[in-house]
């Protein structure tokens, strides 16, 4: 027996019809069937048990991990998210400040080259690279070949 399938989303999969097939069940398994059936927007056994499986399957293909998140946890992550995003931006943007007066501090007092600056920026990327951004005043020190 089969007959014409339309899901809940309203939408007919293309020529596809339903097919009958034995499903052998815990006696709890089917309490907790009927109570889903109760609690959500299904008409009947067979179409919560459909959802049931698109549900898993999707979940299991990794596909869009919204709709398997309950929406205030997904919204309580975005706005966690969102919060420490602000708050990166804004610790950004003070050592920026920092970084620049430092800088203007610097150029102030001190003449240098412009062939040495040319020189030292591809130097100092490397080191920023093989450090992984890990850089202190003293490893910088040792590399001019000063005593410490």
């Amino acid at each position: 027996m089969s007959k014409r399938q339309t899901g809940r989303s309203g939408q007919k999969p293309p020529d596809e019809t339903k097919t009958r097939i034995p499903v052998w069940l815990y006696p709890s398994t089917l309490e907790a069937l009927d109570r889903g059936v109760e609690t959500s927007n299904c008409k009947s056994r067979s179409e919560f048990i459909e959802e049931a499986v698109r549900f898993y399957a999707g979940y299991l293909s990794g596909q869009d991990a919204n709709a398997y998140l309950p929406p205030a946890l997904v919204s309580a992550l975005n706005a966690t998210l969102h919060s420490m995003e602000d708050r990166i931006c804004r610790l950004l943007f003070k050592l920026a400040v920092e970084m620049d007066m430092m800088m203007n501090v610097l150029s102030a007092g001190m003449e240098i080259p412009s062939e040495q600056l040319e020189r030292l920026r591809p130097q100092c990327v490397r080191n920023v690279k093989k450090t992984g951004g890990s850089i202190t005043l003293d490893r910088a020190v040792e590399r001019q070949g000063y005593e410490t």
